[in-house]
C-alpha cells in the first residue's frame, strides 16, 4: 500500500486524461487552446508519430512539455555558482535546524557506514539505469507509442509491473545474486518505461532538476545519518497519511469537473509542494530506517540486503525529481 501511494502519479494521471479531441483537455497552467483551423481538402494526413506527439501535448496537463527554452539568458558560471550556493545553504540550514542533537555513540560505526554507503551506491546505480533506459526507449519511439495507448491500460499495467517487480525483489534472498539483481533491474526498467516521456523536456531543465534533487536529498540524508539513533523513525505514520493526501490530490483532475478551477488549482499545489515536503520527509525517515536495519543485520536479526533498502530511496528520488521538473517548467512558462 505504501509503495502504491509513493508511485509518481504525474505520468499516470496525465495519461488518464489523454483526450480524443484537443478541446476536451483540462489545463491549469497551460495557455488555452487556439481554435483549430479547418482541414484543407487536399492536405496530407498527419503521420502516426505526429498524432502521438499531439496527444502527448494535450495530455500533459502539468506542463511537462516545453516547446522552447532560452539557454542564452544569463551567465552559465553565475548560474552554476547560484546552484552551488543553494545546495550548500540547504545542507547547512537543514543540519542546523533538524540536527542539533547529534549521535552520542562517538559517530557512525564502521558497519553502519558500510551499509549506508552500499545503499547509496545501489541507489545511484538504479537511478542511472532508469535514466539510460528512459533515454534509449525515448529515442526508439517508445514515448510516442506510450502516448497513443489507452491511458487506463498504461496505468494499470505500469502499476502491476512496478509492484510485481518490487515485491519480487523484496522476496528474493540476497544470497541469490542473479535472481535478486534481475528482479531489481526489471523494477528499474519498469520505472524507465513509465518515465520516458519526460525526455520530451529540454535537457537543461532535466539537468537542473537532477542537480536540485541530489542537493535536496543529499542534505536531508546527511541530517538523517548524523542524527541520534531512531530519532525520526516516528515519522513513518504521519508521512504515510501525508502521501495519501498527495496521491488523492494527484488524482483529483480525473474526477473533478473542468469548471472547478479553484479546486483544481489547490489540488495542484498540494500535489506539487506538499509532495516535495512529504518525500523529503520520507528521505529522512528512510535513511534512519536503513541505519536501523544495519544494526539489526549486524546482530544477526535480519539479512544484510542493501538492494531492498535502495528501492525506497529510488522512489523518493523519482517523486522529488518529477516535482522539480514541473516547478522549473512552470517558471520557464512564466518568463515567456
Amino acid at each position: 500500500m505504501a509503495f502504491f501511494l509513493r508511485r509518481p502519479f504525474a505520468v499516470s494521471s496525465a495519461l488518464t486524461q489523454a483526450p480524443k479531441l484537443s478541446n476536451t483537455a483540462r489545463f491549469i497552467h497551460n495557455s488555452p487552446f487556439k481554435p483549430s483551423q479547418a482541414a484543407k481538402p487536399f492536405a496530407a494526413q498527419p503521420s502516426f508519430f505526429t498524432k502521438s506527439s499531439q496527444t502527448f501535448h494535450n495530455a500533459f496537463r502539468r506542463s511537462y512539455m516545453q516547446q522552447t527554452y532560452n539557454t542564452q539568458s544569463g551567465n552559465f558560471t553565475q548560474k552554476l555558482l547560484y546552484g552551488g550556493a543553494i545546495v550548500g545553504g540547504t545542507i547547512l540550514a537543514t543540519n542546523f535546524i533538524f540536527n542539533r542533537e547529534t549521535r552520542e555513540d562517538g559517530g557512525m560505526p564502521a558497519y553502519e557506514r558500510s551499509f549506508l554507503n552500499e545503499t547509496f551506491m545501489h541507489t545511484g546505480l538504479g537511478i542511472g539505469i532508469i535514466a539510460i533506459a528512459a533515454r534509449a526507449l525515448h529515442t526508439s519511439g517508445w514515448s510516442y507509442r506510450l502516448m497513443a495507448m489507452n491511458p487506463w491500460l498504461v496505468m494499470g499495467v505500469g502499476l502491476v509491473g512496478s509492484i510485481g517487480s518490487m515485491y519480487a525483489t523484496f522476496a528474493t534472498p540476497p544470497d541469490n545474486y542473479v535472481l535478486k539483481y534481475g528482479c531489481w533491474t526489471l523494477f528499474n526498467l519498469t520505472q524507465a518505461a513509465l518515465l520516458s516521456p519526460l525526455m520530451f523536456m529540454h535537457p537543461a531543465i532535466l539537468a537542473r532538476a537532477g542537480l536540485y534533487t541530489v542537493g535536496m536529498m543529499g542534505s536531508i540524508a546527511f541530517v538523517g545519518a548524523t542524527a541520534k539513533q531512531e530519532k525520526y523513525l516516528y515519522l513513518g505514520g504521519p508521512l504515510l497519511a501525508g502521501v495519501a493526501i498527495v496521491a488523492l490530490s494527484g488524482l483529483a483532475p480525473m474526477v473533478l469537473p473542468a469548471t472547478a478551477a479553484r479546486t483544481l488549482m489547490w489540488s495542484e499545489r498540494v500535489w506539487l509542494y506538499g509532495g516535495l515536503a512529504v518525500f523529503g520527509g520520507f528521505t529522512l525517515y528512510d535513511v534512519q530506517k536503513i541505519l536501523h536495519h544495519a544494526r539489526l543485520a549486524e546482530r544477526g536479526y535480519m539479512k544484510r540486503d542493501v538492494v531492498n533498502e535502495s528501492v525506497s530511496l529510488e522512489l523518493d528520488f523519482i517523486n522529488i525529481f518529477i516535482r522539480m521538473v514541473q516547478i522549473l517548467g512552470m517558471r520557464s512558462n512564466n518568463r515567456k
